[in-house]
């Protein structure tokens, strides 16, 4: 099993990569944005090189991460969109190859 990179309660930021292909298992919408790490899955083959066949693909941590409504969405201007000031949160599952610090 591979040790954790992230502790519970770190921040992080999911990485802003946009690649044009691939099987990638970040969402769009939280690429570049910044959450705090709520558990550690353990440790699993890269979804990205199984699904490419190779044979013996590189293990990555399996993260569940915690994100703020707003943080995520306050660029939006829809008015479904809105929070009114609830503490509505998004919660994903992120491998750490799409991790990164956030020192802010």
């Amino acid at each position: 099993m591979k040790a954790p990179i992230y502790g519970i309660g770190d921040q992080v930021r999911v990485a802003a990569r946009f690649p044009q292909s691939g099987h990638i298992r970040a969402p769009f919408y939280l690429r570049g944005k910044s959450g705090r790490v709520l558990r550690y899955y353990g440790s699993f083959y890269d979804p990205t090189a199984l699904a490419q066949g190779v044979l013996t693909p590189p293990v990555c941590g399996l993260y569940q991460v915690l994100f703020a409504f707003d943080d995520v969405w306050r660029d939006v201007r829809d008015g479904d969109m809105q929070n009114d000031g609830a503490d509505t949160c998004i919660v994903a599952d992120i491998y750490d190859n799409w991790l990164e610090p956030d020192y802010e």
